[in-house]
């Protein structure tokens, strides 16, 4: 029989961007528990919740365990009885172990002989005497980004808790958690309904946070949110400006979302557009207002936590508060355009990037250094370009505005390099060089912007491997894990031909005039760094293990032909009959050679065996085309044509002895044919890695 399960955990005002992922948290860790004490979820649990709670349900729940057959196998009978087939201590002492009598042991016949064995049936226990022993748990393993503790209590949570709600079937789940016993009442709208409610099942509880102007479901709020503010703004012919964080946001900070619109004086709109929609946004959570054509107008939508009972004075309110915030923007603004952007470049020396890796100015001149050597290597028409945009990217960095809105770094550079009348794709480098600035974030589409971003973070990269600040476990301070797959989704999106080893050497190169360290070791680390890191994108990507580590064994410094072989190595492993067979031929070959002297040469005379012969012959009339082919990209093509040396090289293994003992010089000869052919087939990819 099934039954209902409520739990509400009733706090202060959960920060916003913590409540998703609370949610999310406290539904797969209620999830892990009732799975692992055997209750059953016939339709599953549901999360909802607002600032000031979180909820946890489920219409069906089963009211007890499931029932368990347990076996268990214990002491060989041999050891537990004795000749006359008394019991010894070791069948009491296992009767005794499971609450049994010795009497209703049986015996049962395994490989290494007969065990005694216990066949028992456990009846399922309450579920609500399960919960109670869990929610407790449950509650406490949130995994809050911070938490506080309050008063007396021991309890780390994100808030103090006030009330805890717990029930099933109407009845109380009996516990205590962060000094709060569970009950059976909840709270209405701290301001709109703020007297406690006794509630009595999950129906009455929905019903009962409708009456308390609560909108417990966030997916309602979100779109209760987006409707009202596109009402308001429709009020002024205007339309609010996508933007589905703020929305998220929002949503997260009320529990009965009301909109007002307000306006601003036009004056303001001679700043930037990101300037007054970053100060509306990042401080004020208001939505931006444009017209049909996508410009602002003085116009904003505020979504306040209360049915308002003057509009009018709570938009006054909104107006007087957002005014001070732009009358601020534009002193900054203001002041900054007394100096070029140029200028600024002299106090980034007074600036710490990194106590050991020196001012905000030497990186800069450490980037500014390698991303010319880029730009050499990729697009050697854009050299100066790549340098003066290197020189501007962080002048912003130490303007008014900046300061004030970090948020804005990149994008004041942008708008103060084009009022200073730089090129435009300049001022789009100097935003651009900080994308990818998250994982899905999206790519540079400038040239210039992505070589200097790349410069810029390769020496953050080579700079804290120097200094010993390379990440360990989740620890990650200077963001190395993101910086190093934006290097690899920038190289496969543009296609670059670049050696990896060659731009983290240059890297080191010029990080050496700055620091000590030791350079081989560095590189070594880094290298291995990418490696880690490009193996968890395409694995995360859908590719299987073996695969990924045969391409990349075969060679990973040019990252942008990798998407390529990977693809190509999958479709042959899919459409060849030949790949198993050709994969259990090279590892042989692979055994053979690895402890062997390298680059022997072949030597023709020695052939004794035609099938010495006919091997370097197929294997002659072949290497020119794989190789032709891999510098096409045509992976696919070379590896069918590898596929068909399969046959001569068995042949070769059955017609003769490799490691004779015949001769030192005719073995050294066979084991350079396979040398020879190692380095094919490793031009393509590592079979060895495969596991056949």
């Amino acid at each position: 029989m099934t039954v209902e399960f409520l739990l509400e955990i009733g706090t202060e005002e959960i920060p916003s961007g913590y409540l998703d992922n609370a949610l999310d948290d406290l539904k797969r860790l209620a999830a892990a528990y009732l799975e692992k004490n055997r209750i059953t979820l016939p339709v599953g649990l549901f999360t909802c919740g607002t600032p000031r709670r979180l909820v946890l349900f489920a219409e069906e729940i089963d009211e007890k365990q499931r029932d368990l057959i347990q076996e268990v196998t214990g002491p060989p009978k041999k050891a537990a009885y004795d000749k006359k087939g008394n019991p010894g201590k070791a069948a009491v002492g296992f009767a005794a172990k499971y609450g049994i009598s010795v009497d209703d042991l049986q015996v049962v016949e395994t490989e290494r002989g007969e065990y005694l064995y216990i066949k028992r049936e456990i009846s399922g226990r309450p579920t609500n005497e399960i919960l109670s022993e869990v929610l407790p748990r449950i509650i406490s393993e949130i995994p809050w980004p911070k938490s506080m503790r309050w008063g007396d209590i021991g309890f780390p949570f994100i808030r103090p808790v006030h009330w805890i709600l717990a029930l099933l079937d109407g009845t109380v789940i009996p516990f205590e958690a962060a000094g709060v016993k569970s009950g059976n009442m909840s709270m209405g709208h701290r301001f709109m309904s703020p007297l406690a409610m006794e509630i009595r099942g999950l129906r009455d509880y929905f019903q009962k946070m409708k009456e308390g102007y609560i909108m417990i479901n966030p997916e309602e709020r979100r779109r209760e949110i987006e409707n009202s503010v596109l009402r308001k703004a429709e009020e002024v012919s205007g339309i609010p400006m996508k933007d589905t964080e703020l929305v998220a946001t929002v949503s997260n900070l009320v529990e009965y979302p009301s909109a007002v619109c307000g306006s601003f004086e036009r004056k303001f709109l001679d700043l930037p557009d990101p300037v007054l929609i970053t100060v509306m946004k990042k401080h004020q959570k208001y939505f931006a207002i444009q017209d049909k054509d996508g410009r602002l107008i003085p116009y904003f939508v505020a979504v306040n936590n209360t049915v308002a009972r003057d509009e009018s004075v709570v938009k006054k309110g909104h107006e007087r508060v957002l005014k001070a915030r732009l009358s601020d923007a534009v002193f900054f603004f203001n002041e900054d355009r007394k100096r070029p952007l140029m200028e600024r470049l002299d106090d980034l020396k007074g600036v710490i990037y990194q106590a050991e890796l020196g001012t905000s100015f030497a990186k800069m001149e450490r980037f500014r250094t390698l991303a010319a050597y880029l730009a050499r290597h990729i697009f050697p028409e854009l050299e100066n370009e790549v340098e003066l945009a290197a020189r501007l990217c962080k002048c912003d960095l130490v303007t008014e505005m900046v300061m004030e809105f970090p948020n804005l770094q990149g994008i004041m550079g942008r708008e103060y390099a084009r009022l200073d009348g730089h090129p435009e794709d300049i001022c789009l480098a100097i935003q651009e060089h900080y994308l990818p600035a998250k994982a899905d974030d999206d790519l540079p589409s400038s040239v210039i912007g992505a070589i200097v971003g790349m410069a810029d973070r390769m020496d953050t990269i080579g700079g804290c491997f120097a200094i010993g600040l390379e990440p360990t476990g989740a620890a990650d301070p200077f963001a190395l894990r993101r910086h190093a797959l934006a290097i690899i989704r920038i190289l496969e999106n543009k296609g670059w031909e670049l050696s990896l080893s060659d731009f983290i050497s240059r890297s080191l190169e010029i990080l050496r005039q700055d620091v000590s360290f030791r350079e081989q070791d560095v590189l070594n680390r880094i290298l291995n760094f990418f490696r880690e890191r490009y193996k968890n994108r395409m694995s995360t990507a859908g590719y299987e293990t073996d695969l990924i580590e045969a391409v990349i064994a075969a060679g990973f410094d040019n990252i942008c032909e990798l998407p390529l072989k990977l693809d190509h190595l999958k479709r042959f492993m899919a459409e060849s009959g030949e790949f198993q067979s050709l994969a259990l031929t090279f590892k042989r070959v692979a055994n053979i050679i690895k402890d062997q002297e390298r680059s022997l040469d072949v030597d023709q005379g020695m052939f004794k065996e035609g099938c010495e012969s006919d091997l370097w012959k197929a294997y002659q009339g072949l290497k020119d085309k794989i190789y032709m082919l891999k510098k096409d990209r045509r992976y696919l093509e070379a590896l069918n044509l590898a596929a068909e040396l399969r046959g001569p090289i068995d042949a070769f293994f059955d017609g003769v002895e490799v490691m004779t003992g015949e001769s030192k010089a005719l073995r050294n000869n066979r084991v350079a044919i396979l040398q020879r052919l190692s380095e094919l087939f490793l031009s393509l990819a590592d079979f060895s890695k495969f596991s056949i």
